[in-house]
């Protein structure tokens, strides 16, 4: 008998394929990995590239083309923000009726003619123009990305998806400071300066990427129109996702936004998501100007190549970690012991920084270890998108909302506690990321208190059949809320069943 590569026992063993699954449930999973992942990866990984090449340009000599002093660079990552902001609801409410696979790829393209634009502004207001529509077009790239992603995975399959798609945020910055170094030596080529041939090459690199999604993204599983996948296994996927005890969606209506701004997960995890993911701030642009302001003030040619490297460290670490921590949540069943263990060494990272009168060494340690920490980031999707399993629309929504408070926090940081004329001491950033490291610890054990509460009173099951009745217009399903409400139930109540529709 041959090789089957679907019962590999190594892709067991790390928990890829569980060792019950199937082999015709394996094909099937692995056909998702290759439609769903491959074009999300490197979708996100040209985004991260194309959105943070303008940190490593820079310090590669745009500040004194552009006299970008002063606080400029604040306002240039604030008009970027504000951009993706304005863009954030529009752009999901786009999604549940375009279809994915073309929605995607045409603001790939879209935000890769922004970047090219940015290769060729003359002054700072012409950059801030580029900067906000970069920020517009490229809003679908990471969210409607990750309502696709945790639209076809069971609860076991998602936090190792999730981390394999957060890997390529870190590795399209570590990527932005390789490049830059390359396109230093294109300096005067064409009478462009060579962080201008940054945004070129980003450009080039990012174009035919969104030919990929248009030819494999297989869109949400109740609109598949995939070629690449069988009817039977289109079958599979929605069967796979009842058993799971993931809800039927049921359609939008103002009932839903009740539903988003009434139930405890859109606050508790928007407050914990958000706090968790700043308390690694550090790690990203303040340790860059560190590196250039603080170690590297000469400026020569060696020394901004010496900078672009190094401030790839906290990334790679970050990926390493991410990994890990995904692998060991799904074996463990749950996401927050992970992302505790991650708050305590964040918390005492911030310390340090804090202090700041440390060596050279203790700093590097404390911005790469935040690096380290960036990894379950995440996680935080998982456990929403699992706590709320039972309502689609509301998951949908309420991912948006989150992401929202990232958005807007990461406008106004920058504005506030992390202003670049304060440098590489950053003070005030320091007491606010040790304050919200500590406050995210007190946080944690909140949702896991409500989960077991509400697992322990049968909450869940209630309002799935609550929702059921009001999508269905019946009054007979209440006899139904002592046992789980499937898909087959509600279709004999005569309801129609759109699975997974995200």
């Amino acid at each position: 008998m041959g090789y089957d590569y679907y019962m590999n026992p190594f892709a067991e063993w790390i928990g890829w394929f569980p060792k019950h699954m199937s082999r015709e449930e394996r094909v099937l999973v692995n056909k998702l990995d290759f439609l769903i992942l491959v074009f999300a990866c490197f979708s996100t990984w040209a985004n991260t590239l194309d959105v943070n090449a303008i940190y490593n340009a820079y310090v590669s000599g745009m500040l004194d083309d552009l006299e970008l002093y002063g606080n400029k660079l604040n306002y240039l990552n604030a008009v970027y923000w504000v951009g993706t902001i304005v863009f954030q609801i529009p752009s999901n409410m786009l999604l549940t009726v375009v279809p994915a696979e073309y929605y995607i790829p045409i603001c790939e393209v879209l935000w890769g003619m922004f970047t090219l634009g940015t290769a060729f502004v003359k002054n700072y207001n012409q950059l801030m123009v580029m900067r906000f529509f970069v920020g517009v077009t490229s809003t679908p790239c990471w969210i409607c990305n990750v309502a696709i992603l945790n639209s076809w995975y069971r609860k076991q399959e998602l936090g190792k998806r999730n981390a394999v798609y957060y890997c390529t945020w870190p590795l399209g910055s570590m990527f932005s400071g390789y490049l830059q170094n390359a396109c230093l030596t294109l300096d005067g080529v064409g009478g462009l300066q060579g962080w201008r041939w940054l945004f070129i090459v980003c450009t080039i690199i990012t174009i035919p990427i969104s030919f990929i999604g248009i030819f494999f993204f297989p869109n949400v599983p109740s609109r598949c129109n995939s070629r690449w996948l069988t009817a039977r296994e289109k079958e599979l996927a929605q069967t796979r996702l009842l058993e799971e005890g993931f809800a039927p969606s049921v359609g939008l209506s103002w009932k839903v936004m009740k539903r988003v701004f009434t139930c405890w997960q859109t606050w508790v995890f928007f407050v914990l998501a958000n706090l968790f993911w700043q308390t690694p701030y550090a790690s990203s642009t303040p340790y860059l100007l560190w590196l250039n302001d603080a170690l590297y003030p000469a400026q020569t040619t060696a020394d901004i190549n010496l900078v672009n490297n190094l401030s790839t460290a906290g990334a790679a670490i970050s990926m390493v970690s991410a990994l890990f921590f995904a692998f060991y949540s799904d074996w463990r069943g749950n996401r927050w012991d992970s992302m505790l263990a991650a708050g305590i060494l964040v918390l005492v990272c911030n310390v340090i920084l804090l202090v700041w009168n440390v060596s050279n060494g203790a700093k590097y340690f404390a911005f790469i270890a935040l690096g380290f920490c960036n990894g379950p980031i995440n996680l935080v999707i998982a456990w929403v998108a699992e706590s709320l399993s039972y309502d689609l629309e509301v998951r949908t929504i309420s991912l948006a909302v989150i992401n929202m408070g990232y958005c807007i926090l990461a406008l106004v940081l920058p504005l506030t506690a992390w202003q670049t004329v304060d440098a590489p001491r950053y003070f005030g950033g320091y007491i606010w990321s040790v304050a919200i490291s500590a406050l995210e610890l007190v946080m944690i054990p909140l949702p896991i208190y409500l989960e077991r509460r509400d697992k322990r009173l049968g909450i869940h099951q209630m309002e799935k059949a609550d929702i059921s009745v009001n999508a269905a217009g019946l009054d007979d399903i209440s006899s139904d809320m002592d046992h789980s409400f499937t898909a087959e139930d509600f279709e004999k109540k005569g309801g129609a069943v759109v699975v997974m529709e995200v």
